[in-house]
């Protein structure tokens, strides 16, 4: 899916810009010898910021095939729709 919404697009690349900054403060951590809880704190957080980032992309995946006719197989779209939703975990 072509992510085509100027808003989406723009939430999307804002929390990636995030994300990004968070990784590089991982870094910085790492380089200073932080402790690991710390360093795993900041981990976890990254983490659920992405999966919150896929959830929203798979929100908009949802119901941009919901509001277009279907091409294909009912059957097949909604192995393919579950299929992408399993790895989000």
């Amino acid at each position: 899916m072509e992510v085509r919404s100027s808003e989406l697009n723009a939430d999307l690349s804002a929390r990636m810009r995030r994300i990004e900054g968070q990784v590089r403060g991982v870094q910085r951590m790492i380089e200073e010898g932080r402790d690991c809880p710390e360093i795993l704190q900041q981990m976890t957080a990254i983490r659920s910021a992405v999966h919150q980032a896929s959830l929203l992309l798979a929100r908009a995946y949802m119901a941009k095939y919901l509001q277009e006719p279907a091409t294909d197989d009912p059957e097949a779209a909604l192995d393919r729709v579950m299929t992408t939703l399993s790895k989000l975990d």
